[in-house]
């Protein structure tokens, strides 16, 4: 779970603005109510890159490789998928009216280099950044002053807060875990080894065979498939992955409650929601005495190990919701 990192002695200037700005204590606390954990703006964050990437269609998995103006572009689409995601009211004056305040949203690709229009100022500001190759992101808020913005503007006359007034900030999240791309983090042979088969379901299949133990989240796995319907490569049926790699002994369960207890009893990365995590299985011996196991199919399994013999994997529990 993703906490707060807001604390008097951590942040005192902040902290001290929620006792000097009831508009600036109620946004804070009403932006904590929605998303107590961080994990539902983290996943906004996620889903907009993922969006800008469109990898079903470009391949893409790596923000570098995104023109000029995608990138540009991507202040705007934060912007709105956050007020999607959190039914945000339009504001008066600037994009969000959260509270009964008016707040303003701004994204930087670079932690501290929010552009800041002249009509922010006075105003609070939402600041939001992420990192995809760090697989961090922050959020906090800040009511906008105009000696804490430099003296220069950029072309749309906007200006950037100086770094010594950044202690200002009022953290929601700082440094948090972004959901990772993991196409972008594999070794280079490894995602060759992938992205080199010729058919979407076979780029699929070898994902989860080579990426276990770690949670595959939707995006990837639309980039690797680079079809409409990515996630019916992942279903139970003839040539799919969870078909396929149960005859090598892998499981591959989704965010569904019954196939999270089952990650979770044996110890691996739990799928949060649009995720999927792959793991080899053994059949529970005298050996793997005092280790984690399950109970599937009428018997016990434990996570595999290098000594143990490849075997088929039992089905996991059948669920009614969509992937």
């Amino acid at each position: 779970m993703l906490q707060p990192e807001v604390s008097a002695a951590a942040n005192i200037h902040a902290q001290a603005s929620l006792h000097s700005d009831p508009e600036l204590w109620a946004v804070h606390a009403q932006l904590l109510r929605l998303d107590p954990t961080g994990l539902r703006f983290a996943q906004v964050l996620r889903d907009t890159i993922d969006q800008l990437l469109n990898g079903e269609v470009t391949g893409r998995y790596e923000w570098e490789k995104l023109y000029k103006t995608e990138k540009t572009h991507a202040g705007t689409l934060v912007e709105i998928n956050l007020q999607r995601e959190f039914s945000f009211d339009d504001g008066v004056a600037m994009d969000y009216r959260i509270a009964g305040a008016d707040v303003d949203c701004k994204y930087s690709q670079r932690l501290g280099n929010w552009m800041i229009p002249p009509e922010a100022v006075g105003h609070l500001c939402l600041l939001v950044w992420a990192d995809d190759l760090a697989s961090r992101w922050s959020a906090g808020l800040l009511r906008i002053e105009e000696a804490w913005l430099t003296g220069r503007k950029n072309r749309d006359l906007k200006l950037m807060v100086k770094a010594e007034h950044r202690n200002k900030i009022l953290w929601l999240w700082h440094h948090a875990e972004l959901p990772e791309n993991v196409l972008l983090h594999l070794p280079e042979d490894t995602r060759n080894a992938i992205l080199s088969l010729a058919s979407g379901q076979k780029r699929v299949n070898e994902l989860f065979r080579r990426v276990q133990r770690r949670r595959i989240g939707r995006g990837v796995i639309r980039t690797v498939a680079q079809q409409s319907d990515y996630m019916a490569r992942v279903r139970e049926a003839k040539g799919r992955a969870r078909t396929v790699l149960r005859e090598e002994g892998l499981l591959i369960p989704g965010h569904f409650s019954s196939h999270q207890a089952i990650a979770r009893e044996l110890g691996v990365a739990v799928p949060r929601q649009g995720e999927l995590v792959s793991f080899r299985v053994a059949s529970a011996r005298p050996h793997h005495a005092g280790r984690p196991r399950v109970e599937l199919d009428g018997r016990s399994w434990v996570l595999a190990d290098d000594g143990d013999p490849v075997e088929a994997a039992p089905f996991l529990p059948k669920h009614t919701d969509s992937e």
